[in-house]
């Protein structure tokens, strides 16, 4: 016999061994744990959605755009119009009063100092402008 399950007891006769290989059982759970870990998130993934149908159009209302410049010795114009510092909350109230939400965009010379930007960041801070970004120019591919 190419397994031998039974011993021979006192008496001649054989007896089977009550104990259980556990190994083979163990590696089994394992390849199937493992195949689930793999399946599982394709599974999840892939679920048959029906997706509505609806025109959508861009809504043809666009936010007001405010530019705010710095120049190299730090003069802060707005809309091209020189500003003085002073004024920079005053005339973002201002057209926040004609114009909810604006998309603030500051254009600044690199060799200016970072005084005008905290004070144009901090007076939309104040005023509750979140739509604020920096006006870059794209670096050169050589």
């Amino acid at each position: 016999m190419a397994m031998n399950n039974l011993l021979e007891g006192e008496d001649g006769e054989d007896s089977v061994i009550a104990t259980i290989n556990t190994t083979p059982l163990v590696d089994v759970m394992l390849v199937l744990l493992i195949i689930f870990l793999i399946t599982i998130p394709v599974v999840i993934h892939t679920v048959p959605v029906k997706l509505p149908h609806e025109n959508s159009q861009p809504d043809p209302a666009r936010p007001h755009t405010l530019h705010l410049s710095v120049d190299q010795s730090g003069q802060l114009y707005l809309e091209q119009q020189a500003l003085p510092p002073e004024q920079v909350r005053p005339q973002l109230a201002r057209v926040l009063q004609d114009n909810p939400h604006p998309i603030v965009q500051i254009r600044g010379d690199y060799r200016a100092h970072f005084k005008p930007f905290a004070l144009i960041l901090h007076a939309c801070k104040d005023l509750g402008l979140s739509q604020v970004s920096f006006v870059t120019e794209p670096t050169p591919t050589p």
